[in-house]
């Protein structure tokens, strides 16, 4: 018998090579970035290469998605600045301490969130919000780091018709060095983008690292010492009067690192096919901030540009956040002294590149093409640019709800009527051919029945049942409503109990099995089950009618 020869399967190829350079290319890539996010949280240089390394070490050993890159991101710097500056009145040591115990205590909030298993958190924040609240913190960083570019100071706050105001004012202060220094690198990183493989943050700093010497010498601040091993001791709790305060900024913490964390880990899942465990992610997130806190770090999570730069970088694995986690540590222990003599103005330069991407109003054209949402859009932006960060974000967050309640509050009812002698039932209003049938009203709430649109939808179909004549039945298609809350029961029986005093049939077509549930639960006589069985409108109408003994009924 012929012998055959099993088929060669080829091996995958190593890909560690493709992670170790990633890491190499990220590390190199955040370090620049983490210093220059220690200055929008007005914290130590030290705190942001403790937050990366961190981060990145962390997600890297804990985490599932292969590209995330988890380290300070610009957004919750500026709201742990906000916060901090509020809780401390503006004393600096108080502030540092404030930090640690505010990033600790968001890593907690996101600890028990992950226990609860409310990996759907992040939805609170529409996009139309996040997009709009982005925009809005772009323009407040890039204006807040004007001042370091310009080599000015007595610029303070997150209020931006106040910073424009102060920046005009020391206009004549400006330093010809420090801001000539910050052009140059703002040049330099917008023209690397078009060179893929030139690093324009690491070109920048070793430019103004070099030059640093005669830099100071003209008056240009440099970024100063790092002390890693500073004896800051354990985050204070804090005081009874701060405990109310402090948690509403570590939940504000929570929202927006989740959010912005949780679309760029799900979006580079999605691109490549993997699978995401939000629950997950929001722990491995939660051990993260509290290490980084307790070490007097900044909060971290998963940044979409530093996200996308691994992916580009050519990462394969979680191997490329630990290479990164590496390769940080050994940076800084290496080249500590020329991190501390990177200039301000480059560092001021590198952050307002990195929140120049946010600055595209090219992200609110489709939500004006769809004319959908677009208030909810410009009040994000306008909240951030007038009330501050962290108020601007909570008052967009509860701007969104309030629309979105409008909305669902607001009684929208269609009538329906036949579509060319089919059985498809459609609005008259949007579907002039369609013809409602004769001595019959059926309709449709365009909205879940709830508490707050129960009431005045059933009183437009009042409105309705009185305008018609000859009326012998009403169908009321509840395919919008999955369950009924009580005020909606209550409304649908004295709804029936109405229409039964004039001699009219209610027969409810179209309901999920939970509200169908609730309302035999009522055992209301004027529905009884064979009022509730219409699978479709269709069923509704041909159906015969209700006799007396079945009105009468009541079920158990």
């Amino acid at each position: 018998m012929p012998t055959t020869t099993p088929p060669v399967v080829a091996k995958a190829p190593p890909t560690w090579h493709l992670d170790l350079i990633a890491g190499l290319s990220v590390a190199g890539l955040l370090i620049p970035e983490a210093v220059a996010y220690s200055g929008i949280a007005n914290l130590p240089p030290q705190a942001g290469v403790i937050a990366l390394f961190v981060g990145l070490a962390t997600y890297g050993l804990l985490g599932r998605s292969r590209y995330a890159i988890v380290s300070a991101t610009s957004s919750s710097a500026a709201v742990l600045a906000a916060g901090t500056l509020a809780l401390s009145g503006g004393d600096n040591v108080s502030r540092v301490a404030l930090a640690g115990t505010l990033v600790l205590l968001g890593g907690v909030c996101f600890l028990i969130a992950g226990a609860l298993r409310l990996g759907g958190l992040s939805h609170l924040i529409a996009r139309p919000v996040l997009r709009g609240y982005t925009f809005g913190l772009a323009c407040v960083i890039a204006l807040k780091q004007l001042p370091h570019l310009m080599g000015v100071a007595n610029v303070h706050g997150d209020f931006a018709p106040l910073l424009l105001a102060q920046l005009a004012r020391v206009l004549p202060q400006v330093n010809a060095a420090a801001l000539g220094a910050g052009v140059v690198a703002l040049l330099l990183l917008f023209a690397c983008e078009y060179l893929r493989r030139l690093p324009g943050s690491l070109v920048a700093i070793a430019l103004g690292v070099a030059m640093s010497g005669w830099l100071a010498a003209h008056g240009v601040a440099l970024t100063g010492p790092i002390q890693l091993a500073a004896d800051l001791g354990w985050p204070a709790w804090p005081h009874s009067d701060q405990w109310l305060p402090s948690v509403e900024l570590a939940a504000a913490l929570l929202l927006i690192l989740y959010a912005e964390s949780y679309s760029s880990i799900r979006g580079f899942a999605l691109k490549h096919g993997d699978a995401v465990n939000s629950n997950r992610d929001l722990l491995v997130l939660g051990v993260a901030n509290v290490i980084s806190g307790a070490l007097h770090g900044m909060p971290v999570g998963a940044g979409y540009s530093g996200t996308s730069a691994n992916e580009a970088s050519g990462a394969r694995s979680r191997l490329a956040g630990l290479v990164g986690a590496a390769s940080v540590l050994v940076l800084v222990l290496l080249a500590l002294r020329g991190i501390e003599r990177i200039p301000q103005p480059v560092l001021a330069a590198i952050v307002i590149h990195a929140v120049s991407k946010s600055l595209r109003v090219s992200v609110f054209a489709p939500y004006f093409r769809w004319h959908r949402d677009r208030l909810v859009l410009l009040a994000a932006v306008v909240a951030v640019l007038s009330l501050g960060i962290l108020n601007g974000l909570l008052f967009a967050i509860a701007f969104s709800l309030v629309m979105l309640l409008r909305q669902l509050a607001t009684p929208r009812l269609g009538v329906l009527g036949r579509l060319a002698e089919g059985h498809d039932f459609v609005d008259v209003a949007q579907h002039p051919d369609a013809l409602q049938v004769p001595g019959m009203l059926i309709v449709r709430p365009e909205e879940p029945l709830f508490f707050a649109n129960a009431e005045p939808m059933l009183a437009q179909a009042r409105h309705r049942v009185e305008a018609g004549q000859g009326l012998g039945r009403v169908v009321l298609s509840l395919e919008e409503s999955p369950d009924l809350d009580g005020t909606s029961l209550e409304s649908l029986g004295d709804f029936a109990a109405w229409l039964a005093a004039r001699g009219i049939e209610l027969r409810v077509a179209r309901l999920k099995d939970d509200a169908r549930d609730a309302l035999l639960r009522m055992a209301l006589p004027q529905l009884p089950p064979q009022a509730l069985d219409d699978w479709s409108v269709e069923d509704a109408v041909s159906a015969p009618p209700l006799t007396t003994s079945s009105v009468k009924g009541n079920p158990q």
